[in-house]
Order: structure tokens, then sequence, then C-alpha cells
């Protein structure tokens, strides 16, 4: 057994689930030392499989959108996890207040439509400021020699006090796939080769979320928006306000792993006060800036 201690809180979940849920490996709750949740989940959120988790941080493996032909985000976050009793070490460098370690496999039902093998472990931890980390590493298990290739994303689901007066940081000047359709009021941009580091103004908190990630060349920013939020069923009407999917992401350039290959993909995410004002983002300039 490993001598760093795992700590390990095992609450329950709404039917029963727990949090941070096994089911899709998902965290659904990061809260700073004032208690304040940072995550958001809708209210309407569905806690039943199949459907998966409406907020939190959901896997996406091993497929974004539809480039494959998978369910549109992968099958990661609507499977069954679990946890490894005996976790390997922290590097040295690295210092966690707590974690835990997740592993998904493949199945003889996921290979009928996905037919390679995998061990995909999660580790979920917080560093001693509370920053909140998340590492996967996903190897190739094949005994056929074969590769296989996948998309990945950490679908991040941030809270935010009020949708206009957002800003991100760090992602002004790069290319981007728009992923709108006949001039839909919604945001969906996937941003290509982005920094290491993007930050999220919430303005009217005064609170500035930093995500760095490693490993995860691309980003995502979401909203649905009003119009789209009304058709979504896990999505209440209004929630929108308060929300914004900013996703570290491999999209452009699917990763491949040989027989044997192991991948490695790292998101920390932190908030802080915000210490510095930029101009109130209009929201008619984030759905149309490019």
């Amino acid at each position: 057994m490993s001598s760093e201690k795992v700590h390990v809180e095992h609450c329950k979940g709404v039917n029963g689930l727990d949090k941070v849920y096994l089911y899709g490996g998902q965290v659904t709750s990061w809260k700073n030392a004032h208690g304040e949740e940072l995550l958001f989940v809708s209210s309407k959120a569905s806690f039943r499989p199949p459907r998966a988790i409406r907020g939190g941080i959901p896997i996406c493996f091993p497929q974004l959108k539809s480039t494959g032909s998978l369910e549109q985000y992968g099958f990661a976050r609507n499977r069954i996890w679990s946890i490894d009793p005996d976790p390997p070490s922290s590097p040295s460098d690295i210092s966690h207040k707590a974690f835990v370690d997740l592993i998904l496999t493949h199945s003889e039902e996921d290979m009928k439509i996905w037919p390679h093998r995998y061990e995909y472990r999660l580790r979920v931890a917080l560093g001693p400021t509370g920053d909140l980390m998340l590492t996967s590493r996903i190897r190739n298990t094949n005994t056929d020699g074969k590769s296989f290739t996948f998309r990945f994303a950490y679908q991040t689901y941030f809270f935010v006090t009020d949708i206009s007066e957002v800003r991100v940081e760090g992602l002004e000047t790069l290319d981007y796939l728009d992923n709108l359709k006949n001039g839909e009021r919604s945001v969906d941009k996937v941003y290509l080769s982005t920094p290491t580091k993007i930050a999220i103004l919430d303005h009217e908190r005064k609170r500035t979320f930093e995500l760095r990630k490693y490993g995860l060349p691309d980003a995502v920013v979401w909203n649905p928006w009003d119009k789209k939020a009304k058709a979504m069923a896990d999505f209440g009407d209004n929630e929108y306000m308060h929300m914004l999917c900013v996703e570290a992401a491999c999209v452009e350039e699917p990763i491949t792993l040989k027989p044997g290959e192991e991948w490695k993909g790292r998101q920390e995410i932190s908030a802080v006060p915000s210490s510095y004002y930029s101009e109130q983002l209009d929201p008619r300039r984030l759905l149309l800036s490019g």
C-alpha cells in the first residue's frame, strides 16, 4: 500500500449514487474555503443511467461530437467506474491534500461497439490550497497487436454569477472551429493549439478561475443560450445564465496508442479573487467574436 494516505469519503448523492460519482467517474462538486460551490450542475440533471449527468466534469472518451460512430461524447461518462484500493503514490513534486483513483476498463459489451482493450486510470485530487486536479492515464491493453485512436475532453461546467459578465482570456487570437449552425444563438467553439493557461473571469463575483492543462492542446467553450436551453430536457430554461463550459481537450488531432503505450492528460483548476478587471463582455460580442 502506498505510504500516502488515500482520503475517500463515500457521500451519497442523488438516487443513491456516490459523489465523486462512480457513475461516469464524474466530479459534481468543488467548493472553496467559504463553502461556495464552484461547479455547475443543472437542477434538472438526470442521475439515472444511461443518461450522463448534466454538470460537474463529465469525461469525454473515446469520442467527441460526431467524430466517430459512437455516441456523441463517447461512453466513459455513462459507465460505472471502480475505486483503486491500492493506488500508486504521487510523484515527489506533486502534493495532494486528498485524492482518489478511479479505474475504467473495457467490457465485453463495450467491445461490440469499440473493439479495443484499454485501462483508464483517473486521479481526482485536491491540492494544498484547494486546487482541483484531474489526471487521466489511458493505456492500450490490446492483445491482438492493434493500435487504437481516440479523442478526449474534460467537459468542465463552471458556475458563474451572470454569463453576460464573464470573460474568457487566453483564446482571443487563436484559430477555432465553430460548431454553430444556421446562425443558432449559442456559444460552441473549438479553439486549436491553445496555451497551457486559460482564465475565466466572473466580474460580478470578482472571481477568476484559472485552468491549466497538460497534454491537451485544444479547448472548447460552450453555453447553450436561451433557445437551446429550453429544448434540453435535463437543463433549466434560465440556467444558461449561470454556467460556462470550458473544456481542456484533444479535438483536432486524435491520440493513437500502440499496445502497451500510455497517454497522460492533466487538468488543474483554481479559483482566486480577481485582482484586475477587464471590460464587461457584452454577450453579443461573446457570440460573434472570433
